[in-house]
């Protein structure tokens, strides 16, 4: 091995959880854009009314990234009485 490769092995030693929620991450955000960022831009032929469509859509994005953290906070907080349930 060189001294660079040596050097970069440290940085590049993630957890299988990073890939696995980075993953997540971009398979969401595709969602996000196919699903819902391009029909709304392509709804309008205007380009303030696609600009107006785009910040709109923002909203939709915190609102599902809201309801996620609120699910998961739920499930990090009551695990106890979910594996009971279980």
């Amino acid at each position: 091995m060189t001294l660079l490769s040596e050097a970069a092995a440290p940085l590049l030693a993630l957890g299988t959880e990073y890939y696995l929620f980075g993953g997540a991450g971009v398979i969401s955000l595709a969602a996000f854009v196919g699903l819902i960022l391009v029909p709304a831009l392509s709804a309008y032929g205007r380009t303030w009314e696609k600009f107006a469509a785009g910040f709109l859509s923002l909203f939709v994005l915190a609102a599902l990234v809201l309801i996620g953290v609120a699910i998961g906070l739920v499930v990090f907080y009551e695990w106890d009485g979910i594996v009971d349930f279980i």
